[in-house]
């Protein structure tokens, strides 16, 4: 048995949620925030048999795609006085950060 951690999107979370059940996979959703540009992603806690893993890999692919977005960059740590002017950066978002876990023991009362 493997337990599937899967960080996505917030975008991508409902349509992935929505293939996984339909693929008749069970999957628990917790509302996470990144650490980098501080953005709503959604973390996928998904168990499965070993020989499933694929398919949940591949309908993980195909639902959560990257896309490119200008952020504003968090100011420095600044002088008083001092002006800051953010000028946005392009990045990349979205796509999903997959760890694949497995699991000793399971029981479901």
């Amino acid at each position: 048995m493997k337990l599937i951690l899967g960080i996505v999107n917030r975008d991508d979370a409902g349509r992935l949620t929505t293939a996984l059940t339909r693929a008749g996979f069970r999957a628990t959703t917790i509302s996470t925030t990144g650490g980098f540009l501080r953005q709503g992603n959604t973390t996928l806690l998904i168990g499965t048999e070993d020989d499933r893993v694929p398919y949940a890999l591949q309908l993980i692919r195909e639902n959560c795609h990257t896309r490119t977005q200008f952020v504003n960059p968090l100011p420095p740590i600044m002088e008083p006085g001092e002006l800051y002017m953010p000028t946005p950066v392009e990045v990349q978002v979205g796509g999903a950060t997959v760890f694949v876990l497995d699991i000793v023991q399971f029981e479901h009362f």
